[in-house]
């Protein structure tokens, strides 16, 4: 099994910055694509950010510019840097991880807990 542990998240003013952050741990023989998707009060969730073993990101279109994700192969850890936070970015934000858990095995997508974000304008 894979835990995926979330933190960073709070509550600040528009304009303002937070960092999320996820750690990966358990059964893991290597990471493959690692994101951040989030859920606001009434909607779906959505993608926010990925990015591959590769280093390739991907961004939704309404945080390009402002968001930055990246990560830490050696610390299992995937980030998200949140620049010029805007009320519509309030949301649970979810870490992911698509993990291959052994030499032979085949790989298994993972779900954080989820964080907390609050802007308020």
């Amino acid at each position: 099994q894979v835990q995926l542990a979330e933190s960073g998240g709070g509550s600040v003013q528009a304009g303002g910055s937070l960092r999320l952050s996820c750690a990966a741990s358990g059964s893991i023989f290597s990471i493959n694509t690692m994101g951040w998707y989030r859920r606001a009060p009434g909607n779906q969730r959505e993608l926010v950010a990925t990015v591959t073993s590769g280093d390739s990101t991907n961004y939704a279109d309404s945080v390009k510019g402002r968001f930055t994700i990246s990560r830490d192969n050696a610390k299992n850890t995937v980030y998200l840097q949140m620049n010029n936070l805007k009320p519509e970015d309030t949301a649970v934000y979810y870490c992911t991880a698509d993990v291959v858990n052994s030499r032979w095995g085949s790989s298994n997508y993972y779900w954080g807990q989820g964080t907390q974000v609050a802007v308020a304008s």
